[in-house]
This record gives structure tokens, sequence and C-alpha cells, in this order.
């Protein structure tokens, strides 16, 4: 079964999805692929990932780092996943350029001929944004590209972080 929860932030109202124990996503109400993997029909219920996701983004949005990051769970291909888990490594304030993940995946054998265009689809589609930072990765040369959030939401971020860190 799969539930959700909707909370407030200071860039847009925020919908949750979970399990029941894990965070299964999170999206800027309206942003593309809007709920990618929800069921038809999911259960509005506040469980204790979605409390602990909420004091998350409540210590984010204050600007700052979070401590912890609450129970995850990553559905997708293993070349979507490999991406997203390396998402998690970009640390709080930095970025990283769609070619170095690119670089990084063929490193790590998880995908010898991996493009930056197809990073890009798997970046895109992060079914949990803000806590797999997918608006920490950028094109060539720095560029702001590409966030299912919206370019305006990504700077934003990116702003917040640097000032903070």
């Amino acid at each position: 079964m799969k539930y959700t929860w909707h909370c407030h932030s200071p860039l847009g109202d925020i919908t949750l999805a979970g399990d029941g124990t894990s965070l299964t996503g999170l999206w800027f109400d309206g942003q593309r692929y809007y709920g990618a993997g929800l069921e038809a029909a999911p259960v509005e219920k506040r469980l204790p990932v979605f409390a602990q996701t909420e004091k998350w983004l409540e210590i984010y949005f204050s600007g700052s780092k979070p401590d912890f990051t609450p129970p995850l769970v990553l559905t997708g291909t293993p070349f979507r996943t490999a991406v997203w888990e390396l998402l998690l490594h970009i640390p709080y304030g930095h970025t990283m350029r769609y070619g170095e993940i690119a670089a990084a995946l063929a490193e790590k054998d998880i995908a010898s001929a991996a493009s930056a265009r197809a990073v890009g689809g798997a970046v895109s589609h992060n079914p949990i944004s803000l806590i797999v930072p997918c608006h920490r990765v950028t094109g060539a040369g720095g560029a702001l590209t590409g966030y299912a959030g919206g370019i305006e939401r990504k700077r934003r971020l990116l702003r917040m972080e640097m000032r903070s860190s």
C-alpha cells in the first residue's frame, strides 16, 4: 500500500509518498513527473517517516544541512538507481556536472558508455527531490539546466545552499 502526505515549503507545496516505513517520493506539486510510480488512489496518512521528512525539510529550508536522512526506497531501473545513489553523495552547497556523473558510473563499472544525456534522463526522473539532490546537477560549464521542479526553484535552492555552506 502507498501513502501520501502534503506539506508546505517556501518554494511551494510538496507531496510525500511512502510505503509505510520509508519515503518513496517527494515532489513539488505540479512538477514534471509528479507522482511517478504512485498508485492511483494512495491513502492520505501522516506516517512517522513523513514526520521525519517534514523535520528534514524544516532544517533544510532554514538554511542548514540536515544531519540525518529519512529512510528512503529508490525504485527504478538499475541505471537510474545507480545515478540516484551517486546524487546522494554530492555535498551540500556543491554541484556536479552530468558528464562527471557519467564518468563516475564508468569508473564504478556501472555503465561503461553512459552519456551525460542518459544521466540527465535519470536525474530528471528522480522520485525523491531535495533529499536526493538532483538540483545539484548542472550542465557543461556549470549551466543550470533541466530540473523537474523548474529552473527558478533550482536557482533558489542552489543559492540558499551556497550561502549556508
